[in-house]
């Protein structure tokens, strides 16, 4: 039996769908809140897989996560839940702390004792992989080496420093108790399921609905992307072959500025799904840039290539792609997203005219 804390959400589905193949005998056990990002339906098509298995709790409570190991007896945690966006955290910091910080501090104090109770093969099995991202080491100049497992943490929102927090309490936790913990730094992730607040899947939403797509201050801001296939993958690895105690940075090799994003994924639209008259791109609108955002953000995956034998498989231009016809061949699950409380919360911080999280 494996664990998947937030596996509603954009990665943590994508990983159980992955995982979940035919052939792979294991249990899995989705422990989710079902919070505005915590979407269900990605999981439809596994509902009734007697190999899955769901949970709707708050990673939180410390009641329940203690009765879910005492009933199913994990061999692994992994550790997805997480607040994730960045302006939410700005606009309310308090939610990330008590998701990010305080209920990784109760996972891992659960994940403690149930291990200190194992012994001889299932103790020396049992892993806890903590899923985080590489906005923890702060941002980069343009001429700068991108970020190594060894790259000081400076994070500069609520949202990196609630993750910075997490991992140092991981790595402590593998230090001072000997839990043997795993963590990963990820680079921007993208593909199918992503909540649209974030800057791809929004910028297609609004397109095909002739809306604006809005984009940060100059739109140059760098990042490093990831399709979520190639980050499961690693995932996987990961928990297969990691060193207890190591840190392992995954990464695209995929360094592009947002607004290049923005016009590749017009581009695609364009081939795929032509407007009338025009480009999506004269759908482009520049708007104030977020507070203390990050110029520059890239992954130096060397180490898990060097150790564990991954890289990523998809380039941006084949990762895209796929994106871009899984969004436009599943119109409805934009459409149940989107008519819930995150239009409510978008309309409230920013108007009618939503805006991109570049991050």
């Amino acid at each position: 039996m494996i664990f998947v804390t937030g596996g509603a959400g954009f990665i943590g589905s994508n990983f159980i769908l992955d995982y979940l193949v035919p052939g792979r005998d294991e249990r899995l056990l989705n422990i989710d809140k079902l919070t505005y990002a915590g979407n269900p339906y990605n999981l439809a098509g596994i509902a009734n897989d007697s190999r899955y298995l769901f949970s709707q709790t708050d990673i939180c409570d410390e009641t329940a996560i203690a009765a879910l190991f005492a009933q199913h007896r994990p061999r692994a945690i992994l550790h997805f839940a997480a607040e994730s966006h960045v302006d939410r955290s700005i606009a309310s910091p308090d939610e990330f702390i008590r998701t990010n910080v305080n209920g990784t501090f109760n996972l891992l104090e659960a994940a403690r004792r149930y291990w200190n109770a194992l012994q001889g093969e299932e103790r020396d099995a049992f892993r806890f992989l903590h899923v985080s991202t590489d906005e923890v080491y702060g941002t980069l100049g343009p001429q700068d080496a991108p970020f190594s497992e060894t790259t000081p943490y400076a994070p500069n929102s609520p949202y990196s420093a609630s993750k910075a927090a997490s991992d140092h309490l991981v790595r402590a936790y593998h230090h001072t108790y000997g839990l043997p913990t795993l963590t990963t730094n990820c680079s921007n992730n993208y593909g199918p399921y992503h909540f649209p607040e974030k800057l791809i899947p929004l910028v297609i939403s609004n397109a095909v609905e002739g809306k604006p797509l809005p984009i940060y201050g100059d739109g140059m801001q760098v990042r490093d992307w990831l399709y979520v296939g190639d980050h499961c993958t690693a995932i996987r690895e990961v928990l297969a072959k990691g060193k207890p105690g190591e840190t392992y940075n995954i990464g695209g090799w995929n360094e592009k500025p947002n607004l290049e994003v923005v016009h590749t994924l017009c581009d695609i639209l364009d081939q795929l799904k032509p407007k009338a008259a025009g480009s999506y791109r004269d759908q482009i609108t520049f708007v104030k840039d977020r507070p203390g955002h990050d110029r520059r953000y890239a992954i130096d995956a060397r180490k898990i290539e060097r150790e564990l034998g991954w890289k990523p498989v998809e380039t941006f231009e084949s990762g895209i792609r796929k994106t871009v016809e899984w969004y436009l061949a599943n119109p409805q699950w934009v459409a149940n997203v989107r008519s819930g409380g995150y239009l409510t919360w978008i309309e409230q911080q920013y108007g009618a005219q939503a805006v991109a999280n570049p991050a």
